[in-house]
């Protein structure tokens, strides 16, 4: 059933102490208000493509326990008071029809204000009342395990239970896709989708145009470890995101001018793949005969396209680009297509029953970090230390897992050889490695992960 559906009380689960916890807190802070209902959105760990789902590709991502929890009431007024547990973010407010949001300011709640407006886009005719909301969260933030996106899903949900209004899952994942751009990040949908659509004990085959789930049946006998590189990157206050997006564009709209299409009509890889009637396979050879792998300039994309670099921009690009940005599009169309076949095959090896998937599963990871780390240059120093050091200590196969520049990596690695790769990362990367300051956070930066469940609301 893809409806949103409410339960009544606090679920027993191992969050039920804790739950409850949040409840006596959003009394202290609220003078005794009794919250009225409670809404959890999870992180996700990608394990398999990066940065393709923006392009239209498919990715395979699962939801984590770690999560974004909200409870709250409602108010008489049109005032949004939103706290969170975490002293280090201040509280706020805003009014109902009287916000904006800024991807230039470091207001956490800036992503609960995308959720709201979000359903105020879906629902224009619902006038929205004010909450008062309690935040707590126990994702790593800024470590590519969809934090934010996870806020913006329940800031989503939070206002339509508060409002009444009745949303499937699905259409939920794309309202928050899109909602999220207000913050200023252009992703693709993945994060909000394996966050509101996710099913406990499977990973999920996430496809685009139109959103579509095949849940994935992983191999017995292993596990996912997610480790902290302890560095981190905010997406909606660095250029490097967006810039690989408009990278990606660009070059797909030089490979369908090429091809005599209409290329300001097509913005995706995927779109220009179904355009042409070929394969990943046949389109990557396409463009690496037809890219050449120096960076672009934007007088070289506008003479390319026979139009000005004024005309480029409104039509491909944001009005702030840098105008002396020179444009990497080979190795980052490479990287796509390549990632985008990756997944496909990894779907395929957990469908089988051959001897050696696990190995095969492990490899493809490890061709995808190099292919990050190479080709689309979303890795860091730290993370290709520590999947090394991963890969040393039992590893099948590790990843940079969400956007890159920091954050975290995935790790596939047998169950009988668990406990000896947590000790041999802990010990090389943590306590003994480059910087001396990881080894604090050895104990909270390594969790092995099973696939969680998706978005669920309790009343309480």
């Amino acid at each position: 059933m893809d409806t949103v559906s409410i339960a009544d009380g606090i679920p027993q689960n191992p969050n039920q102490e804790r739950f409850k916890q949040l409840v006596e807190k959003f009394k202290n802070v609220y003078n005794g208000i009794q919250p009225q209902f409670l809404c959890r959105a999870p992180g996700r760990v990608n394990l398999i493509g990066e940065h393709i789902d923006y392009c239209g590709y498919s990715v395979l991502p699962m939801a984590i326990d770690q999560d974004i929890v909200a409870v709250f009431a409602t108010s008489d007024n049109n005032e949004v008071e939103i706290s969170n547990t975490d002293e280090s973010f201040q509280a706020g407010s805003f009014t109902i029809g009287k916000f904006s949001i800024s991807y230039e300011k470091s207001d956490w709640y800036e992503y609960f204000k995308c959720g709201v407006q979000g359903i105020h886009d879906k629902f224009p005719d619902f006038n929205l009342k004010g909450m008062k909301v309690l935040i707590d969260g126990t994702i790593p933030r800024s470590a590519g395990l969809s934090s934010s996106s996870a806020l913006v899903v329940c800031a989503a949900l939070t206002t339509a239970i508060a409002n009444g209004i009745t949303i499937g899952k699905t259409d939920l994942a794309e309202s928050c896709a899109e909602c999220e751009k207000y913050i200023g990040t252009q992703g693709g949908g993945m994060d909000q989708a394996a966050s509101c659509l996710a099913r406990s004990g499977s990973a999920m085959l996430i496809s685009f145009n139109p959103l579509k789930i095949q849940d994935v049946t992983l191999p017995v006998g292993c596990a996912f470890v997610v480790t902290h590189s302890l560095t981190e990157l905010n997406k909606a206050a660095s250029d490097h995101f967006n810039i690989r997006v408009s990278e990606c564009r660009l070059a797909t709209q030089i490979l369908a001018h090429a091809k005599n299409l209409d290329w300001r009509s097509i913005r995706k890889p995927y779109e220009l793949q179904i355009a042409l009637g070929l394969t990943i396979i046949e389109l990557e050879k396409f463009a690496l005969d037809t890219l050449h792998k120096l960076p672009y300039t934007l007088n070289e994309i506008a003479d390319l396209l026979s139009v000005t670099v004024d005309e480029l921009i409104s039509i491909s690009l944001k009005s702030n680009v840098n105008r002396e940005q020179k444009f990497e599009l080979c190795n980052r169309i490479k990287h796509v297509l390549s990632e985008a076949n990756r997944v496909l095959l990894f779907k395929q090896v957990c469908d089988s029953n051959t001897y050696d998937r696990v190995e095969k599963l492990g490899e493809l990871m490890n061709q995808s970090h190099n292919s990050c780390a190479k080709l689309y240059e979303c890795s860091s120093n730290e993370l290709d230390e520590l999947t090394d050091i991963c890969r040393q200590s039992g590893a099948l196969g590790s990843r940079l897992t969400g956007a890159g520049w920091g954050g975290c990596a995935v790790s596939l690695v047998r169950e009988e050889n668990l406990h000896t790769f947590i000790t041999s990362v802990r010990d090389k990367f943590y306590i003994n490695g480059k910087d001396s300051k990881r080894a604090v956070k050895a104990d909270q930066s390594i969790f092995p992960t099973l696939p969680g469940c998706g978005i669920y609301v309790a009343r309480l």
